[in-house]
């Protein structure tokens, strides 16, 4: 997400925080909105937009095992499958 991106948001007419999220997409990235959102609530707010109602967070839409999210899908399944345990 850049600031220019945020800014040409802005100007078609996304002037609340979930429809900045909606159509940015801001908040979905790796900090889920931990960092980003009040950086974006302040230039919104700078912008004459409204920051006062908060996004609507969502969990990822299938579950993901941490393993996959660690990049060790691959080795537990192959663990798993010649039956060693994790350690």
């Amino acid at each position: 997400m850049t600031l220019h991106e945020l800014e040409e948001a802005i100007e078609r007419g996304h002037d609340d925080l979930e429809s900045l999220k909606r159509y940015t997409g801001f908040g979905t990235g790796w900090c889920q909105g931990k960092s980003c959102v009040a950086l974006c609530a302040r230039l919104l707010t700078e912008r004459g937009g409204s920051a006062e109602l908060p996004i609507t967070p969502r969990p990822p839409f299938h579950p993901t095992r941490l393993a996959d999210l660690a990049g060790l899908a691959a080795v537990a399944d192959a663990d798993a499958v010649e039956g060693r345990t994790p350690r």
